[in-house]
């Protein structure tokens, strides 16, 4: 495979996943707390579930896509960009399971605002992240 379709096929992960989060941070999360707390419970878990079928294997292939990209690349691309990309998915991961997957857990068992502002305010983290990686690979792309 081309490096080329490589970094191509790592900014269509990247642009999905960064148009997704965005959808989240603006749209989804702050509508959490418009969900009646008799709802909450149902409405949690579907979203659970049906956020993890749009979430997981795009993220699980970004991964493997980011660790290729930088192996194979390793030579031809600037500045250890291929590596600095990995670094910005390995962050994601980490923000994801340390930060977001514990608020999530919170709110699996009710209704709590200070759960839900909190998992707004440090998605902001992934969405940096993301919309950065994004941007780095259509830097790969452009130049």
């Amino acid at each position: 495979m081309s490096l080329r379709l490589l970094i191509l096929l790592n900014f269509a992960a990247a642009a999905y996943l960064t148009g997704l989060i965005w959808t989240v941070q603006v749209v989804h999360y702050p509508s959490f707390g418009q969900v009646p707390k008799a709802a909450w419970a149902a409405f949690h878990a579907a979203h659970t579930r049906r956020m993890s079928y749009v979430v997981l294997v795009p993220m699980v292939l970004e991964l493997g896509l980011a660790i290729w990209l930088a192996w194979a690349g390793r030579a031809a691309l600037p500045s250890g960009s291929g590596w600095w990309s990995v670094a910005l998915v390995v962050l994601v991961w980490a923000v994801t399971f340390f930060i977001s997957v514990p608020f999530h857990n919170c709110l699996a068992v009710g209704y709590d605002y200070i759960a839900i502002d909190g998992l707004i305010r440090t998605n902001w983290f992934r969405t940096v992240l993301w919309t950065a990686r994004a941007g780095l690979l259509g830097w790969l792309l452009a130049r």
